[in-house]
């Protein structure tokens, strides 16, 4: 990690209590060596057990991590990374007002099983679907994952619900053809989101 992304992270990390005066002893590892290790854990796809020796204690990190995750801090290191990213990008204000949604069905390991699993007819596809909400650049929103076998616009209600919760400017949204229907009238009345379904040309091939 480069010291300018460290100073861009570290003004998100909680301050430990005895630096705020509420007791307790010295952390006994550095904030930016453990950011670091779990960044490395999940670029390289490593298990816990196998972190370098050149990292703290993967004990130590994993509950570093633990800790970082129950208190949603990496959402909100995220988010303000995507802002800094739109208004780089040229973007008059750094939250979205507009969103695009789709889904994917992904083949599940064995190890996917119960309610986490389902079949997807129209794909052919046993295992789970990802739900996600970008704005206009492809950068991250929100992201809901379910079983395969559920209808787009059934999980439409739980994705569009937490747009409208997380990203409060939002107010429009472009849905693919599986999102049509119902879906439409309840995202305008009930979260004041308009719901624009764009569908897909005959004359046109490949990717638009």
């Amino acid at each position: 990690m480069t010291d300018e992304e460290w100073q861009v992270i570290r003004r998100v990390m909680p301050l430990p209590g005895w630096l705020c005066g509420r007791g307790g002893n010295p952390e006994g590892y550095c904030h930016r060596e453990m950011f670091d290790a779990v960044r490395y854990l999940v670029s390289e796809g490593i298990k816990w057990r196998a972190m370098p020796a050149d990292f703290p204690p993967w004990g130590a990190v994993y509950a570093f991590q633990r800790r970082w995750q129950a208190d949603e801090l990496l959402d909100v290191l995220h988010d303000r990374l995507r802002e800094q990213v739109r208004l780089l990008e040229g973007r008059d204000d750094p939250e979205p007002t507009a969103a695009i949604v789709d889904s994917q069905s992904l083949r599940g390991a064995a190890t996917l099983t119960g309610e986490r699993r389902g079949f997807d007819g129209a794909k052919l596809v046993s295992g789970s679907k990802r739900h996600i909400a970008v704005d206009c650049l492809g950068l991250l929103l929100v992201v809901l994952v379910t079983a395969a076998d559920l209808q787009d616009r059934d999980a439409g209600v739980h994705l569009l619900g937490a747009v409208r919760r997380l990203c409060t400017r939002v107010r429009l949204v472009w849905a693919d053809s599986g999102y049509a229907g119902a879906l439409v009238d309840w995202a305008r009345e009930k979260l004041a989101l308009k719901v624009e379904v764009v569908r897909r040309s005959d004359d046109v091939n490949g990717f638009v």
